[in-house]
Protein backbone atom coordinates (compact mmCIF):
# COMPACT_ATOMS: atom_id res chain seq x y z
CA UNK A 1 0.00 0.00 0.00
CA UNK A 2 1.31 3.64 -0.82
CA UNK A 3 2.47 5.74 2.56
CA UNK A 4 -0.31 8.01 3.77
CA UNK A 5 -3.19 6.02 2.37
CA UNK A 6 -4.39 2.66 4.21
CA UNK A 7 -7.40 2.29 2.17
CA UNK A 8 -6.30 2.46 -1.48
CA UNK A 9 -2.71 1.31 -3.58
CA UNK A 10 -3.07 3.49 -6.21
CA UNK A 11 -0.33 1.64 -7.94
CA UNK A 12 -2.51 -1.86 -7.45
CA UNK A 13 -5.32 0.19 -9.13
CA UNK A 14 -3.43 1.58 -12.36
CA UNK A 15 -2.14 -1.74 -13.23
CA UNK A 16 -5.31 -3.27 -13.20
CA UNK A 17 -7.56 -0.75 -15.35
CA UNK A 18 -7.99 -3.32 -18.17
CA UNK A 19 -9.32 -5.61 -15.72
CA UNK A 20 -11.60 -2.84 -14.01
CA UNK A 21 -12.92 -2.23 -17.26
CA UNK A 22 -14.20 -5.45 -17.72
CA UNK A 23 -15.67 -6.25 -14.62
CA UNK A 24 -17.47 -3.11 -14.92
CA UNK A 25 -18.52 -3.67 -18.34
CA UNK A 26 -19.90 -7.24 -16.87
CA UNK A 27 -21.37 -5.94 -13.94
CA UNK A 28 -23.51 -3.41 -16.43
CA UNK A 29 -24.18 -6.44 -18.86
CA UNK A 30 -25.46 -8.45 -16.17
CA UNK A 31 -27.88 -6.17 -14.99
CA UNK A 32 -29.08 -4.72 -18.11
CA UNK A 33 -30.01 -8.78 -19.22
CA UNK A 34 -31.80 -9.43 -15.89
CA UNK A 35 -33.82 -5.61 -15.63
CA UNK A 36 -34.64 -6.34 -19.56
CA UNK A 37 -35.84 -9.56 -19.12
CA UNK A 38 -38.19 -8.80 -16.00
CA UNK A 39 -39.46 -5.65 -17.90
CA UNK A 40 -40.54 -7.86 -20.26
CA UNK A 41 -42.00 -10.42 -17.88
CA UNK A 42 -43.57 -7.88 -16.02
CA UNK A 43 -45.01 -6.07 -18.80
CA UNK A 44 -47.04 -9.37 -19.84
CA UNK A 45 -48.15 -10.22 -16.06
CA UNK A 46 -49.46 -6.67 -15.95
CA UNK A 47 -51.52 -6.70 -19.40
CA UNK A 48 -52.62 -10.14 -17.85
CA UNK A 49 -53.61 -8.69 -14.58
CA UNK A 50 -55.70 -5.96 -16.26
CA UNK A 51 -57.56 -8.17 -18.33
CA UNK A 52 -58.06 -10.74 -15.69
CA UNK A 53 -57.92 -8.86 -12.40
CA UNK A 54 -58.53 -11.86 -10.15
CA UNK A 55 -55.02 -12.81 -11.12
CA UNK A 56 -53.13 -9.35 -9.63
CA UNK A 57 -53.12 -10.71 -6.31
CA UNK A 58 -51.58 -14.17 -7.23
CA UNK A 59 -49.12 -12.85 -9.33
CA UNK A 60 -47.78 -10.20 -6.66
CA UNK A 61 -48.11 -12.96 -4.08
CA UNK A 62 -45.68 -15.28 -6.11
CA UNK A 63 -43.33 -12.67 -7.14
CA UNK A 64 -43.44 -11.27 -3.17
CA UNK A 65 -42.11 -14.60 -1.75
CA UNK A 66 -38.98 -15.04 -3.98
CA UNK A 67 -38.16 -11.15 -3.45
CA UNK A 68 -38.23 -12.07 0.23
CA UNK A 69 -35.50 -15.34 -0.50
CA UNK A 70 -31.83 -14.48 0.52
CA UNK A 71 -30.31 -14.01 -2.88
CA UNK A 72 -27.33 -16.33 -1.27
CA UNK A 73 -29.94 -18.74 -0.78
CA UNK A 74 -31.35 -18.60 -4.17
CA UNK A 75 -28.30 -19.15 -5.68
CA UNK A 76 -27.25 -21.96 -4.31
CA UNK A 77 -30.87 -23.78 -4.67
CA UNK A 78 -30.43 -22.54 -8.43
CA UNK A 79 -26.56 -23.97 -8.84
CA UNK A 80 -27.85 -28.10 -8.78
CA UNK A 81 -30.16 -27.24 -11.75
CA UNK A 82 -28.12 -24.76 -13.66
CA UNK A 83 -24.51 -24.86 -12.15
CA UNK A 84 -22.11 -21.89 -11.51
CA UNK A 85 -23.52 -19.93 -14.78
CA UNK A 86 -24.76 -16.72 -15.75
CA UNK A 87 -28.07 -19.05 -16.21
CA UNK A 88 -28.02 -18.88 -12.77
CA UNK A 89 -27.37 -16.15 -11.87
CA UNK A 90 -29.75 -14.34 -14.17
CA UNK A 91 -32.85 -16.56 -13.25
CA UNK A 92 -32.19 -15.57 -9.40
CA UNK A 93 -31.73 -11.81 -10.28
CA UNK A 94 -34.81 -11.54 -13.07
CA UNK A 95 -36.73 -13.07 -10.18
CA UNK A 96 -35.98 -10.14 -7.61
CA UNK A 97 -37.31 -7.47 -10.50
CA UNK A 98 -40.40 -8.97 -10.40
CA UNK A 99 -42.34 -7.72 -7.64
CA UNK A 100 -40.86 -4.31 -8.22
CA UNK A 101 -41.73 -3.85 -11.82
CA UNK A 102 -44.95 -5.49 -11.90
CA UNK A 103 -46.74 -3.23 -8.74
CA UNK A 104 -45.47 -0.10 -11.06
CA UNK A 105 -46.54 -1.12 -14.18
CA UNK A 106 -49.85 -1.91 -12.70
CA UNK A 107 -49.89 0.89 -10.65
CA UNK A 108 -48.91 3.22 -13.38
CA UNK A 109 -51.71 2.17 -15.64
CA UNK A 110 -54.50 2.33 -12.66
CA UNK A 111 -53.43 6.06 -11.82
CA UNK A 112 -54.83 6.97 -15.77
CA UNK A 113 -58.28 8.91 -15.04
CA UNK A 114 -61.25 7.02 -16.65
CA UNK A 115 -62.31 10.15 -18.19
CA UNK A 116 -58.79 10.10 -20.06
CA UNK A 117 -59.37 6.27 -21.69
CA UNK A 118 -63.04 7.13 -22.23
CA UNK A 119 -62.06 10.09 -24.48
CA UNK A 120 -59.41 8.68 -26.46
CA UNK A 121 -62.81 5.77 -27.04
CA UNK A 122 -64.72 8.43 -27.89
CA UNK A 123 -62.60 9.71 -30.38
CA UNK A 124 -62.57 6.07 -32.09
CA UNK A 125 -59.67 4.65 -30.73
CA UNK A 126 -59.71 0.69 -29.95
CA UNK A 127 -58.62 -0.59 -26.59
CA UNK A 128 -55.12 -1.60 -28.32
CA UNK A 129 -54.61 2.03 -29.22
CA UNK A 130 -55.66 3.43 -26.40
CA UNK A 131 -53.03 1.28 -24.45
CA UNK A 132 -50.00 2.52 -25.94
CA UNK A 133 -50.72 5.45 -26.90
CA UNK A 134 -52.65 7.08 -23.90
CA UNK A 135 -52.08 4.89 -21.39
CA UNK A 136 -48.63 4.08 -21.39
CA UNK A 137 -47.33 7.31 -21.62
CA UNK A 138 -49.41 8.88 -19.07
CA UNK A 139 -47.97 5.93 -16.71
CA UNK A 140 -44.35 6.48 -18.18
CA UNK A 141 -43.46 8.07 -14.77
CA UNK A 142 -44.23 5.61 -12.46
CA UNK A 143 -43.06 2.63 -14.73
CA UNK A 144 -39.39 4.52 -15.00
CA UNK A 145 -39.59 4.49 -11.30
CA UNK A 146 -40.17 1.22 -10.57
CA UNK A 147 -37.33 0.62 -13.40
CA UNK A 148 -35.12 2.65 -11.30
CA UNK A 149 -35.68 0.92 -8.06
CA UNK A 150 -35.26 -2.21 -10.21
CA UNK A 151 -31.98 -1.19 -11.34
CA UNK A 152 -30.26 -0.27 -8.84
CA UNK A 153 -31.16 -3.03 -6.67
CA UNK A 154 -30.13 -5.46 -9.35
CA UNK A 155 -26.59 -3.83 -9.60
CA UNK A 156 -26.57 -4.65 -5.86
CA UNK A 157 -27.33 -8.03 -6.14
CA UNK A 158 -25.27 -8.51 -9.24
CA UNK A 159 -21.99 -8.41 -6.68
CA UNK A 160 -23.35 -11.17 -4.81
CA UNK A 161 -22.87 -13.34 -8.17
CA UNK A 162 -19.37 -13.37 -7.72
CA UNK A 163 -20.03 -15.94 -5.23
CA UNK A 164 -20.42 -18.31 -8.39
CA UNK A 165 -17.28 -17.30 -10.20
CA UNK A 166 -19.06 -14.35 -12.49
CA UNK A 167 -16.14 -11.95 -13.53
CA UNK A 168 -18.06 -8.20 -12.53
CA UNK A 169 -17.11 -5.86 -9.22
CA UNK A 170 -18.66 -8.06 -6.60
CA UNK A 171 -14.89 -9.72 -7.40
CA UNK A 172 -12.81 -6.98 -6.13
CA UNK A 173 -15.23 -7.14 -3.12
CA UNK A 174 -14.40 -10.75 -2.45
CA UNK A 175 -10.55 -10.87 -3.54
CA UNK A 176 -10.39 -8.32 -1.06
CA UNK A 177 -11.92 -9.99 1.80
CA UNK A 178 -9.88 -13.11 0.72
CA UNK A 179 -6.83 -11.54 0.50
CA UNK A 180 -7.21 -8.95 3.45
CA UNK A 181 -6.65 -6.59 0.97
CA UNK A 182 -8.70 -3.11 1.30
CA UNK A 183 -7.69 -2.18 -2.72
CA UNK A 184 -10.10 -4.00 -4.20
CA UNK A 185 -12.28 -4.35 -1.17
CA UNK A 186 -13.03 -0.38 -1.51
CA UNK A 187 -12.48 -0.48 -5.37
CA UNK A 188 -14.92 -2.51 -5.91
CA UNK A 189 -17.73 -1.38 -3.25
CA UNK A 190 -17.57 2.41 -4.24
CA UNK A 191 -17.71 1.13 -7.86
CA UNK A 192 -20.61 -0.40 -7.59
CA UNK A 193 -22.16 2.29 -5.44
CA UNK A 194 -21.09 4.87 -7.95
CA UNK A 195 -22.83 2.54 -11.00
CA UNK A 196 -25.72 2.46 -9.22
CA UNK A 197 -26.00 6.37 -8.88
CA UNK A 198 -24.79 6.96 -12.21
CA UNK A 199 -27.02 4.76 -14.00
CA UNK A 200 -30.16 5.88 -11.30
CA UNK A 201 -29.49 9.37 -12.71
CA UNK A 202 -29.46 8.13 -16.73
CA UNK A 203 -33.18 6.26 -15.88
CA UNK A 204 -34.46 10.11 -14.33
CA UNK A 205 -33.10 12.38 -17.29
CA UNK A 206 -34.49 9.52 -19.73
CA UNK A 207 -37.96 9.82 -17.92
CA UNK A 208 -37.61 13.87 -18.42
CA UNK A 209 -36.67 13.75 -21.97
CA UNK A 210 -39.12 11.04 -22.82
CA UNK A 211 -41.94 12.62 -21.14
CA UNK A 212 -41.65 16.17 -21.19
CA UNK A 213 -45.20 17.04 -20.36
CA UNK A 214 -44.76 16.13 -16.76
CA UNK A 215 -42.23 19.25 -16.61
CA UNK A 216 -44.94 21.95 -18.47
CA UNK A 217 -47.15 20.51 -15.95
CA UNK A 218 -44.89 21.07 -12.91
CA UNK A 219 -44.25 24.30 -14.05
CA UNK A 220 -47.75 25.37 -14.54
CA UNK A 221 -48.61 24.16 -11.42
Amino acid sequence: MTSGDPYIDWSWVGDHVDLIWIRLVNHLYLTAIAVGIGFVISFAVALFTRRFRWSLGPATATAGIVYTIPSVALFAFLVPFFGFSVLTAEVALVSYTLLILIRNIVAGLQSVPADVKEAAVGMGYSPTQVLWRVELPLALPVIVAGLRIATVTTIGLVTVTSLLGLSNLGLFILDGINRLFKTPLVLGAVLSILLAVTTDALLLLLQRLITPWTRARSRTA
